[in-house]
C-alpha cells in the first residue's frame, strides 16, 4: 500500500509539474497577444521568412515491443505497452519545430523527445525458438519507453494565390527508441513437453533502435471564410528502417501579426514487424502551439 502511494504521488507530481508548464504557456500567449506585433505573415517576394513553433504535445502510445532473449531465459517475450491515461506515465518532452520558406520553397524541421515510465504492460506471448506460447498471467508488468523523432523536409507550393495553401515535400524522419520491460507473471511458462525450455515469472530487460525513413506527404492550411481562423494539415508517409511510418495533423489556428496559435490532433506511427523491436508503436494526442515569424 504504501509503495503504491508513492508511486500515485509521484504521478502527480509530474502531472503538477506539467500542468504548470502549460499554464506558463498560456501566460506567456497572453502577454505575447497584448504586445505591439511587429511581424508581418507574408514576406516580400524574393525575401526568406523564418518561423519557429514551441509547442506541448500530450500524447498517449500504444504499441507492441519484440525483445530478444533475456538473461536466464529460453524464449523472447513480445510486450503489449498500454494505452495509459495523458500525463499519467509522461515523464519528460521536449518539443520545437521551424520553417524557413522562400517563394515557393520551403525548408522545416520538427524535433521530439518523449520519456514515459512505468507504462501498463503485458507479456503478450513468449517465442522459444519457434515455439510460439501465448500468455495470460501478467500480475505486475511494465514498460519505460524513451525515444526522440527528428523530421526534415524540403515542399514546393503547388498552390499560391489562393486562400486554401497546398505544399507537397519530401524527406526523412530519424526515430531513436530506448525501451525496458519488467515483468512480473504469476508462474514461470515452460513448453510443453518440456524440453528444459522456461521462461522465468519475473525478469527484465531493455532494447533500443534507430530507424531512419524517407518520408513523402502534404501539408498547409484551409481559411474559414475571411476571419482570421483556419484549419491547418499535415499528412507524411514513409519507409526504410520501418516497415511503414506516418504522421498526421489536423487542427485550428488562429491568426495575429506576428504568428499564429495553433491546436490540433497529432498522430505519430511506426511499424518494423519482422523480429524487429518495434513490431507497432503509436503517439497520439492534442497539441498546442505558438508560432513566431521574423
Amino acid at each position: 500500500m504504501a509503495l503504491e502511494k508513492e508511486k500515485r504521488m509521484k504521478s502527480f507530481t509530474r502531472r503538477h509539474r506539467i500542468v504548470m508548464g502549460m499554464v506558463l504557456l498560456a501566460a506567456m500567449t497572453a502577454a505575447i497577444f497584448t504586445a505591439p506585433a511587429q511581424a508581418q505573415t507574408e514576406a516580400p517576394a524574393g525575401l526568406w521568412m523564418f518561423s519557429i513553433t514551441p509547442y506541448v504535445w500530450l500524447p498517449n502510445v500504444n504499441g507492441t515491443l519484440k525483445y530478444g532473449v533475456p538473461p536466464g531465459a529460453s524464449g523472447s517475450p513480445e510486450v503489449e505497452a498500454g494505452p495509459n491515461d495523458y500525463l499519467e506515465n509522461l515523464q519528460g518532452l521536449i518539443l520545437l519545430s521551424g520553417e524557413a520558406r522562400r517563394d515557393r520553397w520551403s525548408v522545416f524541421t520538427d524535433v521530439i523527445y518523449l520519456s514515459f515510465g512505468d507504462e501498463e504492460s503485458s507479456v503478450r506471448s513468449i517465442n522459444f525458438g519457434g515455439s510460439l506460447v501465448s500468455s495470460s498471467l501478467n500480475l505486475a508488468t511494465t514498460s519505460s519507453l524513451r525515444g526522440t523523432a527528428w523530421t526534415l523536409g524540403a515542399g514546393y507550393a503547388v498552390q499560391t494565390g489562393q486562400p486554401v495553401t497546398l505544399d507537397v515535400f519530401g524527406g526523412l524522419r530519424y526515430f531513436s527508441l530506448q525501451a525496458s520491460t519488467n515483468w512480473q507473471l504469476v508462474t514461470d511458462v515452460t513448453v510443453t513437453g518440456g524440453g528444459g525450455l522456461t521462461f522465468p515469472r519475473t525478469g527484465g530487460i531493455s532494447a533500443g533502435a534507430d530507424l531512419w525513413d524517407g518520408i513523402i506527404g502534404v501539408r498547409g492550411r484551409v481559411p474559414l471564410g475571411l476571419s482570421d481562423w483556419s484549419i491547418p494539415y499535415y499528412l507524411d508517409i514513409g519507409a526504410g528502417s520501418s516497415q511503414l511510418t506516418w504522421q498526421g495533423m489536423i487542427g485550428i489556428a488562429y491568426t495575429f501579426k506576428w504568428g499564429d496559435v495553433t491546436l490540433t490532433y497529432r498522430n505519430l506511427y511506426f511499424d518494423q514487424k519482422d523480429d524487429k523491436l518495434v513490431q507497432n508503436l503509436r503517439f497520439d494526442g492534442p497539441a498546442l502551439g505558438a508560432t513566431f515569424r521574423f
